[in-house]
């Protein structure tokens, strides 16, 4: 059964996570600073102190659509590897868009058409999140504008054919359209874009027109909570409780979707965020106040960050290719409530042909990086003989990335060493001591 309820953690947290601040005044937000991009009900949803919210039924009928999604327990990777761990894994491949991002975008769609909004804005990084939104505008009437960052544009054709297909416009970013993406362009005309530099072309559209809002896929509280309904759900599947929870972190959405459940019923379970070795915001980052996108549009939020003008190397994972990270999981994290490692593009994609080759499902680059993980904690309980049972996120299927796998059997998939210097570099341009 699909849950009827999403699970807000805020509420259960020893101390609540500090606020988003305006850039000018440096005070905390309120309500009529975010009106002019997102609709009262996901500003209420933001700053909501209640555990459980209530799906409306117009949501529920379209996540019937593919929801539940199913759990699956992966006998032949374990065979492969020898282990005596029982590995599971909950696949939300089966989704309209092929990842876990409808799960956010029907929700958002739904109370912005309530609120009397035309059109929705929007950045994507693999296309998975810009595809979601697409679907999830068809589904309400919505118009939808979309900008895809130019390394994803490239690599990943058909991810904008797919949005195109459910009625968006999509552009390159950064593009020529917006301000913030032409003087970009002037400075660094083959600019391989970011997902901060797409944000800030989004944000400026939305912002300019009152019939239109900005829609976000990952990081803020909102979507987390959208998101739970993956973990709310692996509860029920689940036949006994994991030891380890394992999942890829870019903004945060779907480690948190599927976690944030388990922490509140099962606290002895290990959580572990894996993100990639070029983009390490929660391992090498810096927990302080920045600015959620590159030109300096959006409030301040505390969170792990590389820095607002960070432009990561372009890897194949493009949804985990974001300076930041959640503000919620980055306070979460620095309670001490999960651990956070790194993995290298090539052991990810290592992982996803070895997925591949026993369990069928190619997937995407971004929850290869929870299967190496996944892989790795395995081949250790090999090595102590526990029989641990591990969960982890597949959050997305890779039709669309064979590109990318084609690159790594030929082997030209190049792994980035981020400098240390780089970072340095980004973070001394923060607007905010934090």
């Amino acid at each position: 059964m699909t849950p009827s309820h999403w699970y807000n953690i805020v509420p259960d947290l020893t101390t609540p996570p500090p606020p988003p601040l305006h850039p000018g005044t440096g005070q905390p937000v309120g309500p009529d600073d975010l009106a002019p991009l997102f609709p009262m009900e996901l500003i209420g949803q933001e700053v909501s102190g209640e555990r459980f919210l209530a799906i409306p039924q117009e949501v529920l009928d379209v996540y019937r659509l593919w929801r539940p999604t199913p759990l699956i327990r992966a006998h032949r990777l374990e065979k492969s590897l020898g282990t005596p761990a029982r590995i599971y894994y909950k696949y939300e491949g089966v989704s309209p868009a092929g990842s876990h991002k409808p799960n956010t975008a029907v929700p958002q769609a739904f109370y912005n058409k309530r609120e009397g909004v035309r059109r929705l804005t929007t950045e994507t990084g693999a296309g998975q999140w810009g595809s979601a939104l697409a679907f999830a505008c068809a589904q309400f009437g919505l118009e939808c504008e979309i900008w895809m960052v130019r390394a994803s544009y490239d690599q990943k054709p058909y991810r904008r054919s797919l949005m195109r297909v459910y009625g968006a416009a999509v552009h390159a970013s950064p593009s020529p359209v917006t301000s913030a993406g032409s003087k970009i362009l002037a400075e660094h005309p083959d600019s391989t874009g970011s997902l901060g530099i797409a944000i800030s072309e989004a944000v400026e559209v939305a912002g300019a027109a009152d019939d239109t809002r900005y829609a976000l896929g990952s990081v803020l509280n909102h979507v987390l909570l959208h998101q739970t309904v993956i973990g709310e759900e692996a509860l029920k599947q689940l036949p006994e409780m994991p030891d380890v929870v394992i999942g890829c972190t870019g903004g945060g959405s779907n480690f948190a979707g599927l976690a944030f459940p388990f922490m509140r019923e099962s606290p002895g379970t290990v959580f572990r965020a894996v993100e990639p070795e070029a983009c390490p915001s929660f391992t090498r980052g810096r927990y302080a106040y920045d600015f959620g996108d590159t030109a300096g549009f959006t409030p301040l939020l505390k969170m792990h960050t590389l820095g607002h003008d960070f432009v990561p190397d372009p890897i194949h994972a493009g949804g985990l290719r974001y300076h930041g990270m959640s503000p919620l999981l980055s306070h979460m994290y620095e309670l001490g409530m999960f651990e956070a490692v790194t993995r290298s593009q090539s052991e990810c994609f290592e992982a996803g042909v070895r997925f591949a080759r026993t369990e069928g499902i190619v997937p995407a680059p971004e929850p290869t990086h929870a299967l190496a993980e996944t892989i790795a904690e395995a081949l250790r309980c090999k090595e102590s003989g526990e029989e641990k049972v591990l969960l982890t996120a597949l959050c997305g299927h890779g039709h669309f990335d064979l590109g990318a796998y084609d690159r790594y059997l030929a082997g030209e998939l190049e792994d980035f060493a981020l400098p240390q210097e780089r970072i340095e570099q980004s973070l001394a341009n923060l607007p905010h001591s934090g």
